[in-house]
């Protein structure tokens, strides 16, 4: 009944994350640019971040308005570097939530310029003129710049298109992806957190559930990298093995990656236990969905 329940209420803040989306990412913006802009984040993509930000916050009793805030920005976050990652300059590849990418419908300059704006936008949408403490918007913008900057996301970039064709070990690829992928999943967590009134334990706890559960998300891409057909996911398969990266498969081998993912999932879970929080089971939940999912 419980998973249930968990697929009614994940579909529902889906919705709301969508509606509000469609209500922040402009239309209007200049010359063709908000165009671009919906098309890379709307309509598309599982929205985990979202999610963690939501469940988190719910788990301790935050507040609902900045919570939205906080997963909209995010997921601007993650848009953008999707697009950015997509270009010829990077990871040059043309297909994304299962249509062409944004540089390949609009070119790459208008590509480059709507992830620059859908970047400064996620800021935006944490500091409104009202309704919202001044605090709580710079604890959500510190949260948010830390894990998408040089010790995060963009750090953890720089490191894989430096790996290229590198032998890398097990310890320099945790590192890459704790930075380029982990980070900004565990600030989903940590910014709903910040939207309510946790104790420092839970706090503590919260980190290190979103630490391992950052981790089983990249293991588990890498798998489905090479298990699961370019339809299935949305993007193109097998991407990373002809770049020649490294990734959890090539480093572990593929049946100690997917028990890795499960090791993982148990940490995470094991973390939010020791939090204590009696509202915590959406994030349980998504924690099994990350490890389970094939796409």
């Amino acid at each position: 009944m419980k998973l249930a329940e968990f697929e009614v209420w994940a579909r529902a803040e889906v919705d709301a994350v969508e509606g509000a989306l469609q209500a922040w990412v402009p239309a209007d913006a200049p010359a063709g640019l908000g165009q671009a802009m919906r098309y890379g984040v709307l309509d598309g993509g599982k929205r985990v971040r979202p999610l963690l930000v939501l469940a988190a916050s719910q788990a301790v009793h935050g507040e609902r308005d900045a919570a939205m805030r906080a997963a909209c920005a995010v997921e601007l976050i993650h848009a953008y570097s999707l697009v950015h990652d997509d270009m010829p300059c990077m990871d040059n590849d043309v297909l994304r939530r299962g249509k062409p990418t944004v540089h390949v419908q609009f070119g790459e300059a208008q590509a480059m310029l709507a992830g620059d704006a859908m970047q400064a936008l996620a800021f935006e949408v944490l500091t409104p003129d009202r309704g919202m403490a001044p605090v709580l918007q710079a604890r959500l913008c510190s949260l948010l710049a830390r894990s998408a900057g040089h010790a995060g996301m963009a750090g953890g970039q720089a490191i894989d298109l430096a790996s290229i064709g590198q032998p890398l070990g097990e310890h320099a690829l945790r590192d890459m992806h704790h930075r380029k992928t982990g980070a900004l999943l565990q600030a989903s967590v940590l910014m709903g957190a910040a939207c309510g009134d946790a104790t420092a334990a839970q706090w503590a706890a919260l980190a290190d559930y979103g630490d391992a559960l950052g981790l089983a998300f990249q293991v588990v891409d890498d798998i489905l990298d090479v298990t699961q057909a370019s339809s299935t996911l949305g993007k193109t398969a097998g991407k990373d093995l002809d770049n020649n990266k490294p990734t959890y498969v090539t480093v572990l081998g593929l049946d100690a990656a997917r028990r890795h993912a499960n090791e993982l999932r148990d940490k995470a879970q094991a973390a939010l236990a020791r939090s204590g929080l009696r509202d915590a089971a959406w994030l349980s939940l998504l924690a099994d969905k990350v490890v389970d999912r094939e796409s």
